[in-house]
């Protein structure tokens, strides 16, 4: 796929850069882009729930009534979970939600989220910039020049800019990522990709 590159005023400029098929034309693996987006969400869970169970409650372990004859169920103390106010059974306790994917299933998961947005042609390359100093009004003009201020955009560049990162903090339907953080949950949480020049090369280069 060849597309323009476009700079910061979004107008077009003379060059154009060719997207490998390898990593932005494959046919999306749909289970490959529900495990990677479920393991993403899966590690930002605390895993810290937890209810007490009856070892855990305070209270009386007085037997309330006799074992048997009074027809109803037996229990040995107030902190009965039959009781209003006992332990509960079989309770949330505090564990990991993460779990482990295959490196390559990563890889293609990140290839299926990179090539179903190119298939959309919600993807633009824009020339390499900086900022001068961290400015928000800075960025939303950058937004408004590509028309894409109305979109939830993610902002991809080669190595990190403090100013542009900054500059983009306070909106909440920008980001700005490097190529090293960029994940499929990212990707797909955006409406439009934007991906600096120089990006690319290295975006090829990790997923092939």
């Amino acid at each position: 796929m060849e597309l323009k590159v476009v700079d910061v005023k979004g107008k077009e400029t003379s060059k154009k850069v060719t997207l490998n098929d390898e990593v932005f034309g494959i046919e999306p693996n749909d289970h490959a882009i529900y495990l990677d987006v479920k393991q993403y969400l899966a590690h930002g869970r605390q895993g810290t729930h937890k209810s007490k169970e009856r070892g855990e409650i305070s209270g009386s372990t007085r037997k309330i009534r006799k074992q048997k004859g009074s027809g109803g169920a037996r229990f040995g103390s107030i902190k009965s979970p039959l009781l209003r106010g006992g332990g509960r059974v079989f309770g949330p306790r505090p564990h990991e939600h993460g779990f482990k994917l295959n490196k390559k299933l990563k890889q293609l998961a990140r290839k299926s989220a990179l090539s179903t947005l190119a298939k959309g042609n919600a993807i633009t390359v824009v020339e390499d910039f900086t900022f001068a100093k961290p400015r928000t009004k800075d960025f939303i003009d950058f937004l408004n020049n590509l028309k894409v201020s109305d979109q939830k955009t993610l902002l991809v560049l080669n190595e990190q800019d403090k100013n542009v990162y900054l500059s983009s903090r306070n909106l909440g339907g920008a980001k700005v990522v490097t190529v090293s953080e960029l994940n499929t949950y990212g990707i797909l949480n955006a409406k439009r990709l934007l991906l600096s020049e120089s990006s690319i090369a290295a975006i090829e280069k990790t997923l092939i």
